[in-house]
């Protein structure tokens, strides 16, 4: 797979892409990655991607035209045209399933904005606009990396244990089960004795228990959605009837919990 971005600040890629998991799937041909500068697509000696808002306000905005330029240049390479995607607070809330769907491209280009956005009319080159949730970030880059990261961890061969993946949260609708390693008792709090037995068919069903239960505590607006048994869906009802959402540090659970572990 084929993942570019194009970005007034490209050498921000490297240093995470060239690493662990994401350097590996490079090594393997698993992932492609081209990084673009944008300002490569200005025709002045400032080399200005910038400009003030009509009507007035505060900060610059990204000018249309390096980036009509640019992503119709990079488009024209190669032999598949790009899935264009840009990030902007109006895009879709992005999830797992969006990276599944994204998983499935032979190649992405991501546009990361800068400064107070970009001028409305760049969103008419988009495929796809992308929101990774209710807050702001400086800039597009670490954006776009949540999404090469989320995607290629999914592709087949990245991980090593292809179970890895399907094992997380978020992936069947669910919250991740707890996991424990050595020692088996840590200052008085111990590894549930089920963990311990060696029968796998215990272990599993244990899991799958925890897992709604974790989610009806701390994500229940997953269960809706989640693929559960009628017998699952009432286990997780009660749960979420029972008490209200506690405190990490109430619950006594281990570890943390997310979509990015």
């Amino acid at each position: 797979m084929r993942f570019e971005t194009l970005s007034v600040f490209p050498e921000v890629f490297a240093p995470y892409l060239d690493a662990s998991i994401m350097g590996r799937a490079q090594r393997k041909g698993i992932l492609d990655f081209e990084a673009y500068d944008l300002r490569d697509w200005t025709h002045d000696r400032h080399r200005t991607v910038d400009d003030a808002p009509f009507g007035g306000g505060q900060g610059m905005l990204m000018k249309p035209a390096p980036i009509f330029e640019a992503v119709r240049d990079i488009a024209s390479r190669g032999d598949v045209p790009p899935h264009v995607v840009f990030f902007s607070p109006c895009g879709h809330p992005y999830d797992e399933a969006c990276a599944q769907e994204l998983s499935h491209m032979d190649r992405v280009l991501l546009v990361c904005g800068r400064y107070e956005g970009m001028d409305e009319r760049a969103y008419a080159l988009a495929d796809e606009v992308i929101s990774l949730g209710d807050y702001v970030l400086t800039g597009g880059e670490l954006a776009a990396l949540v999404v090469i990261d989320s995607v290629v961890r999914l592709l087949p061969g990245a991980l090593g244990d292809e179970m890895s993946a399907r094992d997380e949260s978020f992936t069947a609708g669910l919250l991740e089960y707890s996991q424990y390693t050595r020692p088996a008792d840590f200052e008085g709090m111990t590894v549930p004795e089920v963990l311990l037995s060696g029968d796998h068919a215990a272990v599993d069903r244990w899991r799958r228990v925890d897992a709604i239960e974790r989610t009806a505590r701390w994500r229940p607006d997953l269960i809706a959605s989640a693929d559960l048994s009628p017998q699952e869906r009432s286990l997780a009802a009660d749960i979420m009837a029972e008490s209200s959402r506690p405190t990490r540090a109430a619950s006594g659970v281990a570890g943390t919990q997310g979509g990015g572990e």
